[in-house]
This record gives structure tokens, C-alpha cells and sequence, in this order.
């Protein structure tokens, strides 16, 4: 007997995306095959960071579009990137003002509030950090 997953329509995942719940997506089964745990960077909290450290395990990272990271000034992790997929990391990063080491789950969640801040200059950031920014697709 074939085990089936539910899953939940589109606009209930974009309804929860908006009131600040995780949602679970899922890529292709002809790539990673797997489920991403996100979260709106502006509804970021401390506790919602420590979650997702704490049970989903992954590289903690936050999508930015391309011309975000231009204007931030976000280069390339590596200039050659030769990992299997090709992931597009920036530079590591932290939020320099009203943080302290970067790694706790408040100065994580200050720096992905800022990301997401339209306010937020170059020089809000230190590098390297403890959050990897990832280019997104426009």
C-alpha cells in the first residue's frame, strides 16, 4: 500500500506565510527531494529561530533577491562555485548594531529582520556572520 502525504492547498501556505506560521516546501524529487522549514523574515522571532535550529537541523539561510543583494553589496560566497548544486550563497553576515557575538537566536533574528528591512544599508551588516544569505530569484 502506497503511503500518500497531504498536502495543503497554495493559498493556505501563502495565507500562513503572511500571519507569521512556518510553512514546509517541498522541491522537486529530481533535485534535493526535501522540505525547506520557512518563515516571512519580518515575522522572524528569537524563539521561531531557535526552533528552527533545533528541529530542522539545516544551514539557517534567508533568500534575498538579486538586486537586493546588489544594493546591500552581497557578493558571491566564491567566486567559482563548484558545489553539486550550485547553491547561491552571499557572504555570511550579521547585524552590527544591538547585537553582540551574531550566534545567538536574537542577534540571528535581528540580522534576518534586517535583511528584510528596506531601510538597511551596507553598513548595517558585518561580515563574515553567523547568517547566509542566499541569492533568490526575482
Amino acid at each position: 500500500m502506497k503511503e500518500t502525504i497531504k498536502m495543503d492547498r497554495i493559498e493556505d501556505a501563502i495565507a500562513d506565510f503572511k500571519e507569521g506560521k512556518f510553512v514546509i516546501v517541498v522541491d522537486d524529487e529530481d533535485r534535493e527531494n526535501e522540505g525547506d522549514l520557512i518563515i516571512a523574515a519580518e515575522k522572524i522571532t528569537p524563539e521561531k529561530v531557535n526552533f528552527m535550529l533545533k528541529h530542522a537541523r539545516g544551514v539557517l539561510c534567508a533568500p534575498v533577491t538579486v538586486s537586493r543583494c546588489k544594493e546591500l553589496d552581497l557578493p558571491h560566497q566564491v567566486s567559482d562555485n563548484t558545489s553539486v548544486l550550485g547553491t547561491p550563497f552571499t557572504v555570511t553576515i550579521d547585524k552590527l548594531e544591538g547585537c553582540t557575538t551574531g550566534v545567538s537566536a536574537s542577534d540571528r533574528a535581528a540580522t534576518i529582520q534586517a535583511l528584510a528591512d528596506p531601510t538597511s544599508t551596507p553598513a548595517t551588516f558585518g561580515r563574515p556572520g553567523h547568517i547566509n544569505p542566499l541569492y533568490a530569484q526575482e
